[in-house]
């Protein structure tokens, strides 16, 4: 079961109270946008075995979305940190590069 700890209130919570809300980091596209854009948004989805950083909102809580990094291959939870910062914290960046050498940070936006 995967378990993430909410940044804003501080509860462990398993899957179960959380909400998945698909990558983070992406640039959102919306009303006004060309097709190609706004198409790529929606259906252009990297799904990388390995680090993957994910929104999740914290429904049966504080009801708050913040950003996850974990491992989809071994489910490895790396930290969690606020939605609205635009790039994974450094300290979260180090854990994963410390288990996982030659990792490095691809910026998504």
């Amino acid at each position: 079961m995967l378990i993430l700890e909410c940044p804003y209130c501080g509860v462990l919570a398993d899957e179960t109270e959380l909400t998945p809300g698909g990558e983070a980091h992406l640039k959102r596209f919306g009303p006004g946008s060309s097709d190609e854009a706004f198409h790529g948004y929606l259906f252009e989805r990297e799904n990388p075995r390995g680090v993957h950083f994910e929104r999740w909102r914290h429904s049966y809580g504080c009801g708050k979305w913040f950003h996850a990094a974990r491992a989809t291959d071994t489910l490895e939870v790396f930290g969690t940190y606020s939605a609205q910062v635009f790039d994974p914290p450094e300290e979260i960046r180090k854990k994963i590069t410390a288990k996982r050498p030659g990792w490095t940070w691809k910026d998504l936006s």
